[in-house]
């Protein structure tokens, strides 16, 4: 596994200067072509939904001076997704859109050569929330006691559909088969909307999806929430519990950030972190958080980029401490 060490304050410093933003002044760069914006999974998940419902508020308001294209890279649980980024170093015409997998596929494959500390920290827009799913005609499920005897009782054979091998999903997977002694099966799906899918379909037993990518089929009572991964119960869902209220003392988030390629100028990371400023103070993306349970503040540049580091190591940490205690 390679070793990863946190930035010096030095250096700190020094990104300060490199991803100064908060200046009146407008930027002297702006794209002058098309923008890739790249999504790391599959279309109909929160990553997905997230990334065009920003477009399409810049596009309406007219905020950028060029049309965005909205490319999924759902494969090897984003390697073709980091390292098309990672290719394109200087180009501010390219941007993605992230889940956790941000964090753990470059742990898992340091193969493809991707540094998080080296993108540029153009914006954390929110963090998201994960939900454990069923399919409502299992009538039987209605408390996370009644989840681990069925899914205990079904052995290797219940399935646990997921976005990404090693990602979120599949950690989140690992943690209950550890903690409620289960082997459930850990499906890789290619997006959060196919995941939840499968469960509306029975195909799948189960789903830890987040609530956008729930609404074509929780509001018809198609699917069901048993509890949250959140410190405390969600307002969208009073009638949930978090696993907190279990006695388990767990909580998990998703970050859902805009990264710049490596090698931004300054005027173009600043171009970027206004712009996506402007969006995060926008009623529109307030609308948008509240409907689908987002949290989390403004972050940008260092500050942003002290917040990956501090997710990277974290999710190190509990990988290491789950592939430890899986049997």
């Amino acid at each position: 596994m390679r070793s990863w060490s946190p930035l010096t304050p030095a250096i700190l410093s020094l990104l300060s200067i490199v991803f100064a933003v908060a200046s009146p002044v407008r930027a002297e760069w702006a794209p002058t072509k098309p923008v890739q914006f790249i999504v790391m999974a599959g279309k109909g998940g929160g990553a997905d939904k997230a990334t065009r419902f920003l477009t399409d508020v810049i596009t309406k308001n007219k905020l950028a001076p060029v049309p965005f294209e909205i490319v999924n890279m759902p494969g090897g649980s984003g390697t073709e997704a980091l390292s098309a980024l990672n290719k394109r170093n200087g180009d501010g015409h390219v941007l993605l859109f992230t889940l956790n997998s941000f964090y753990t596929t470059p742990i898992d494959h340091p193969e493809i050569g991707v540094d998080i500390a080296k993108l540029a920290p153009v914006a954390r827009m929110a963090e998201d929330v994960f939900l454990l799913w069923v399919n409502s005609a299992r009538s039987d499920i209605a408390t996370i006691d009644d989840f681990v005897k069925a899914a205990r009782a079904k052995g290797k054979s219940w399935v646990m559909a997921g976005t990404g091998t090693g990602a979120e999903d599949n950690l989140l997977t690992d943690f209950l088969n550890v903690q409620y002694g289960l082997d459930m099966t850990y499906q890789d799906k290619g997006g959060g909307g196919e995941v939840a899918k499968e469960l509306a379909e029975k195909r799948a037993d189960s789903t830890v999806n987040n609530p956008s990518e729930q609404d074509a089929f929780y509001p018809k009572g198609i699917t069901k929430p048993l509890l949250a991964f959140t410190p405390a119960r969600l307002p969208a869902y009073p009638n949930q519990p978090t696993l907190r209220e279990t006695g388990m003392d767990f909580t998990y988030f998703m970050q859902r950030s805009v990264v710049g390629a490596p090698g931004l100028s300054a005027d173009q990371f600043a171009y970027w972190s206004n712009l996506f400023k402007r969006l995060f103070e926008s009623d529109d993306w307030k609308t948008y958080r509240k409907e689908n349970s987002l949290s989390g503040e403004f972050l940008t540049g260092p500050q942003l980029m002290t917040y990956w580091l501090a997710e990277r190591e974290k999710h190190i940490r509990w990988k290491m401490a789950l592939s430890l205690m899986k049997p």
